[in-house]
């Protein structure tokens, strides 16, 4: 059994990442900018912030966080996003999920400008990513595919089983392991919670590689995977001891894997990064843009 270390893969893109934004301010352009919107006081979401803040540091990215109160309202919400949206020197646009109850999570999606949409969740780029368009990719599932990539892990031809069909993870990674893509070609099923039980054992019993993302500690058992299975294990689950693990138990079912991920230090570090990979590409498509208004205003001045 090997560890696929998502620490270790981050790290590296993140290294690799600060190089090339480098190159561009040693050029006398401004650095990348990330904008973090938080609403309310939540535990986890704080944890998310600080790890992505830390990462944009480390990347060479400006960010800002905007933190507002649990009472907000969604209008108001929607205003600020609305201003966000119009700030030339925001490349990148996060709204930390979840949100409180009284506000509407898709009406908050839909309303990031899409090429701001650096989560990846707005239709317009899971449209474009699901018909193999280029497009930001939902991080978490890029995530994944960045990681398997980097350990050189074979999805081509491969059985990969999805469990659970979130549209933050589930759904996205099914696709695009499925996608002609740099890391896809597989032949996926993806399985959720209406999955009568002996389908679900059938189909993971025979899965190269399992992607398993439900929020229930030790959900995967050792009888349910095969000798050298490849397991991405997704969840974070917090147990009462205030241990935590992921969906699958590690202990038994990790002697039958070739590569597993570990929890945390798995694919929690992974969407981090894949976030800085869609900035980064949210910056040079403005940088992009910006030259080629500039190439026209050019084209079209004249003196006579």
């Amino acid at each position: 059994m090997k560890l696929l270390d998502g620490k270790i893969c981050a790290e590296s893109l993140v290294a690799g990442i600060a190089k090339r934004v480098a190159c561009y301010v040693n050029s006398g352009l401004r650095k990348p900018h990330m904008t973090v919107i938080l609403v309310g006081e939540h535990a986890p979401s704080e944890s998310y912030v600080k790890s992505k803040i830390k990462s944009c540091v480390s990347a060479g990215f400006e960010s800002a966080l905007l933190r507002f109160p649990e009472s907000i309202s969604e209008s108001d919400l929607l205003a600020n996003i609305a201003e966000i949206n119009g700030n030339s020197a925001t490349d990148g646009l996060i709204v930390q999920l979840p949100v409180p109850k009284h506000i509407n999570s898709q009406n908050i999606i839909n309303a990031i400008d899409p090429p701001k949409d650096i989560d990846g969740f707005h239709p317009t780029n899971f449209g474009r990513m699901t018909l193999g368009q280029k497009a930001f990719r939902p991080a978490t599932a890029y995530g994944i595919c960045k990681l398997l990539q980097f350990y050189e892990i074979p999805v081509k031809g491969k059985h990969c089983v999805v469990i659970g069909r979130s549209n933050i993870v589930g759904k996205p990674i099914s696709i695009m392991l499925s996608n002609d893509f740099e890391i896809g070609n597989a032949t996926v099923t993806l399985a959720h919670i209406e999955t009568p039980r002996a389908l679900l054992l059938d189909e993971t019993r025979r899965a190269d590689i399992i992607v398993v993302a439900v929020g229930i500690p030790g959900f995967i058992t050792e009888d349910m995977v095969k000798e050298g299975v490849v397991m991405i294990d997704v969840g974070i689950n917090r147990l009462n001891n205030g241990k935590l693990v992921g969906d699958v138990d590690f202990e038994h079912v990790s002697a039958k894997c070739s590569w597993i991920t570990p929890v945390p230090g798995g694919v929690g570090r992974m969407t981090v990064a894949a976030l800085m990979i869609n900035t980064l590409m949210a910056y040079e498509n403005n940088l992009m843009a910006y030259e080629n208004n500039l190439m026209a205003y050019k084209d079209n001045f004249s003196l006579e």
